[in-house]
């Protein structure tokens, strides 16, 4: 079994949380609309997972829509803002946003919307003036930017942002699929209108997520159908994964200092233990604003794919995408503005709950055999 060091990818589920799932795909398959006592009891099993989502928050429960995942929050914030405020025709959103928002927002420019995307300093985080600067144009429906980058890592000034948005009238969305149970995340602190869960990230299941909409938010529903979530969200529950997310929510509520410690501690030691054995191994991201589980690094003179090609003991990505045959550097890297021979390099490793000691001195020997052998086989090594 390889060392799994992609947990920003997806996460293994915590047995706590199949155990809670499955009395409601066993005994307790009611619906939950249903007004029968086999109805009521998964009616109140969305109802409790509803508050423990809220709770991780810091918001109410009536202020939790439950959706297919991530994808799904943030397409119903940015388009259901937009179809709901019809008079304004400009977003503002960051070079560096999961395609979860990027395509979105395409897609609202293909229909006659202007997309401001702002960019970021040389450690990934999101400027404020520009932030400002599209602003003063006017016209603006939604500010959405990601509070923290699924590759990197790195943190983005979302309350800054927050504000100047807000007091120009704009409705606020942060995609913190990659934040929660991870570092703590206030929805007040934050100031934002509309934030994204997406429940395989913190050891819930896939396809299942969480939009949060605070109180008088304008919001258009996507799909129609009955009264579901409000209307805002219609179609039967999946209470079996509502409820696995609840309870991933409240297990991350309760240890989340503890891990985040723990995990920090291994990160770095990974990153100390690379760079005894990788001279010129880079950081990609800031220092210190970043997720304490995730370590984006350059190494130098070789493919990130390659590299991980040549270390199959080890499970983690690169952030890049493979068009042609060829490897092509990451689009949030190199709006970091890191040469693309050297952006290609790059590799994300992201640890998680089950991450050991062991585990980390285990995968810095096996990345840097790996780049030493590629490095061997390299005329650039000559």
């Amino acid at each position: 079994m390889p060392v799994y060091l992609d947990h920003n990818a997806t996460t293994p589920v915590l047995p706590e949380v199949v155990d809670a799932m499955l009395p409601y795909l066993r005994e307790h398959f009611g619906n939950p609309s249903s007004e029968h006592a086999i109805g009521r009891r998964a009616r109140t099993a969305v109802d409790e997972s509803r508050q423990r989502v809220a709770a991780i928050l810091g918001c109410s429960a009536d202020e939790i829509v439950f959706t297919s995942g991530g994808t799904e929050a943030n397409n119903l914030a940015i388009r259901g803002v937009a179809e709901a405020r019809r008079d304004l025709r400009h977003v503002i959103t960051s070079v560096i946003e999961h395609p979860a928002t990027a395509n979105p927002c395409r897609w609202l420019e293909r229909h006659g919307y202007r997309v401001s995307r702002v960019g970021v300093t040389g450690d990934g985080r999101v400027q404020i003036q520009d932030v400002e600067t599209a602003l003063a144009t006017g016209n603006t429906a939604i500010v959405t930017v990601m509070h923290t980058n699924n590759e990197t890592g790195v943190v983005q000034p979302i309350a800054d942002i927050a504000r100047l948005a807000r007091g120009c009238g704009a409705i606020v969305h942060t995609d913190a699929a990659q934040s929660i149970g991870k570092i703590p995340v206030s929805v007040d602190a934050l100031g934002v209108d509309l934030l994204s869960v997406a429940g395989h990230k913190l050891y819930a299941p896939k396809g299942v997520g969480a939009l949060f909409v605070r109180r008088g938010t304008p919001l258009a529903a996507l799909v129609l159908g009955a009264g579901h979530e409000r209307g805002i969200r219609p179609g039967t529950e999946n209470v079996a994964a509502i409820v696995g997310l609840g309870v991933a929510c409240e297990i991350a509520c309760r240890d989340m200092a503890a891990w985040t410690a723990r995990v920090r501690r291994l990160r770095d030691e990974l990153w100390r233990l690379l760079r005894e054995h990788v001279p010129g191994l880079a950081l990609n991201g800031h220092i210190l604003d970043r997720l304490p589980n995730t370590l984006n690094i350059r190494f130098p003179s070789v493919s990130g794919p390659a590299l991980l090609a040549a270390a199959p003991e080890i499970a983690a990505s690169t952030g890049s995408a493979c068009h042609d045959g060829r490897d092509s550097a990451s689009a949030v890297i190199l709006a970091m503005g890191i040469p693309a021979a050297e952006a290609v390099g790059s590799v994300r490793l992201t640890l998680g709950r089950g991450t050991t000691d062991d585990d980390i001195a285990q995968a810095a020997d096996v990345l840097a055999r790996a780049w030493q052998s590629l490095r061997g086989a390299s005329p650039a090594a000559n």
